[in-house]
């Protein structure tokens, strides 16, 4: 028998295996990393929209007329309950870059600082309304642009 002819095609075999074994591990890395984007795509969408509506619902509730000052307070408070930040905040606590999650907590507090001074009492379109928009306007966009730029999508230059 012949040993080299033997050891040639056991050498083959051995990276023929190899082979497949590596590209199967690669398509594997692959797929892993498309399927965490779309989790993060998701994420990153509930928790935008979760954030605007709020807005959006604390603004409407804080247009309304009130008996009290603790009825206000608690109806725009209940306002952002109502909308699901909470879940979709932590969420994006569980599979967001540290830079993302740092931008959700600016963009958060925004909304807070916004609840809060609704609650007390802050009428909308006031002088005292004026900064605290475009605070948490900014902080959406600095959130929104860092999602993009986690997402591989460019940025969008209208903001």
């Amino acid at each position: 028998m012949n040993w080299i002819s033997l050891l040639s095609t056991l050498t083959g075999a051995i990276i023929g295996i190899a082979a497949t074994v590596i590209a199967d591990r690669n398509r594997w890395r692959r797929e892993e990393a498309r399927r965490a984007l779309d989790v993060r795509r998701e994420v990153y969408t509930e928790y935008v929209s979760a954030l605007k509506a709020a807005g959006e619902e604390i603004r409407a509730v804080a247009l309304g007329d009130y008996r009290s000052e603790s009825a206000r307070d608690s109806a725009v408070r209940e306002a952002v309950r109502g909308t699901g930040i909470y879940l979709a905040s932590e969420r994006l606590w569980l599979v967001g870059p540290p830079q993302v999650v740092a931008a959700r907590n600016e963009a958060f507090h925004r909304l807070r600082a916004l609840r809060d001074a609704y609650a007390g009492g802050v009428a909308v379109g006031s002088a005292a309304d004026a900064p605290l928009i475009e605070g948490r306007r900014r902080a959406m966009a600095q959130m929104r642009r860092l999602m993009r730029e986690d997402l591989g999508v460019g940025p969008l230059g209208i903001e």
